[in-house]
Formats: C-alpha cells, sequence, structure tokens
C-alpha cells in the first residue's frame, strides 16, 4: 500500500478529516463550558402552597450546575424532587440563559401510620402536616388500593350522614373502615370477599336497623358484616341499660 499514491492519498484525506472531526468536536465542548453560557436566571413557573421555598432554592442553589448546554437536568430534577411535598419536576432551557422550572405538589389526602402521608392519587410521601386527615392502615403497596375504597365508600355513607375516618386492610387482605357520625364513632368489619356490595347492603338496611337504634338513643359502635344473609351490631349500653330495668 505504501507505494501505492491513490491509496496513500485516501488514508491522508481520512486523517485529516478525522483530524478535523475531532478537532470540531472539542471547539463544541469547550465553547458549551464557556461562562458566557451559564445559567443566569432561574424560575419557578408555578405557585408553592406547600414546598418550602427556600429549601427549593437551596437545592436549586447547590444542583443547578453547569452551562446551558451542560446541565445535568435527570440530576438537577431528582434533587428538587427530594424537596418535601414536591412530586414532579419539569424543567426547560430557555435560550440564552434562563431555566424554567414547574413544580407539582402532593396534594394529601390521609395518612398511612404515624410518618406517612398519602396523596390523592394514592401515593405514599413522606412530609410534615399538622392538620387532621382520614387514616389508611395496612400495607404500603396498597395506598392505591385504599385511596378508591376511601372515595367509594365515602360516597355509599354521605346519605346516612357518616364520614370515613379511617380504612384498614389487614395482612390477610381484610377490609375494615371507621366512620364518625352525630352519634359517635362507629367501626364496620367489611372482610375480604366483595366489601363493596357488603356495605351497599349495610347503607341499604341502615335507617330499619341501626338508623332505628339511634333514632331511640342507642348507640351502635361496632358492626360486623361478615355474614351472607345479614350482620351483627353492638351497642354498648344494652347491658347496663338490661341490668338498671331489672333492679
Amino acid at each position: 500500500m505504501w507505494d501505492d499514491a491513490k491509496a496513500l492519498s485516501g488514508l491522508a484525506a481520512t486523517l485529516g478529516a478525522m483530524a478535523v472531526a475531532a478537532l470540531a468536536v472539542a471547539l463544541v465542548v469547550w465553547l458549551a463550558r464557556q461562562p458566557a453560557f451559564a445559567i443566569r436566571e432561574v424560575v419557578v413557573l408555578t405557585p408553592l402552597a406547600r414546598a418550602s421555598a427556600p429549601h427549593l432554592e437551596a437545592a436549586i442553589r447547590d444542583e443547578i450546575r453547569g452551562t446551558f448546554f451542560t446541565l445535568d437536568l435527570e440530576r438537577a430534577r431528582s434533587a428538587l424532587r427530594a424537596v418535601p411535598w414536591v412530586r414532579s419536576v419539569a424543567i426547560r432551557r430557555q435560550w440564552p440563559h434562563r431555566l424554567e422550572i414547574a413544580i407539582e405538589e402532593h396534594e394529601p389526602l390521609a395518612r398511612l401510620g404515624d410518618a406517612t402521608l398519602v396523596n390523592t392519587l394514592g401515593e405514599p410521601f413522606e412530609a410534615s402536616y399538622a392538620a387532621g386527615l382520614p387514616r389508611f392502615s395496612g400495607p404500603a403497596a396498597y395506598t392505591g388500593e385504599m385511596t378508591r375504597r376511601y372515595r367509594t365508600w365515602s360516597v355509599m355513607l354521605a346519605p346516612l350522614a357518616l364520614e370515613v375516618a379511617e380504612v384498614g386492610m389487614s395482612a390477610r387482605g381484610g377490609w375494615r373502615l371507621r366512620a364518625n357520625g352525630s352519634a359517635g364513632v362507629m367501626t364496620v368489619e367489611l372482610g375480604r370477599d366483595d366489601p363493596d356490595a357488603r356495605l351497599e347492603r349495610f347503607v341499604s338496611a341502615y335507617s330499619r336497623t341501626v338508623g332505628a337504634l339511634a333514632r331511640q338513643g342507642r348507640r351502635i359502635d361496632y358492626v360486623d358484616l361478615r355474614y351472607r344473609n345479614g350482620f351483627a351490631a353492638r351497642v354498648p349500653d344494652f347491658r347496663e341499660a338490661a341490668a338498671k330495668s331489672r333492679g
């Protein structure tokens, strides 16, 4: 090949083109890192309801590094998502020096245990929140199902003036709810099999059973719906009242 002038000429041209390409890439990389392209303005487009603005500013200051071209967007998104109450982050470059950030915050729906919150999408997250919320109890992997049950049962019990205060799922998959009403707190045992249908039957029979007892001044604190053709109810003061009548 070394005696082939045409082949040598082609090789030289190829090497020259590769050298030019490498130089061009190096030039682009060098330009991309120049201070002239530094991010000089960061704007949070969405108003914040719960996320801490100083906390976000600290995350932006510590993690928004690089220039318009070299900024690691995924690293920046991960850092901002770590801020309490932040659910998701969208980041967009705006030529030549601006970065725009849109924040979606968690909307709290319930508490799971003592330290975890559940948002309206059924997702668990960690944040401090002092206001009262319904409670979920059960495996964190089932918060989505608990959220669906909570919404369904809240609608079903609303005509009875009962408000769902707690939704629980046992380790064996059994369901339980606790409801607040004018007569106090009532626990409803639903079991594993078709709890929605069981609660629907309870609601349809409420006015002539539990509701009738409530109108007589008798409070029901526990209802067990795990019966095929009916349910059991506990009246806390029934024995006391019966004892007084015998005396």
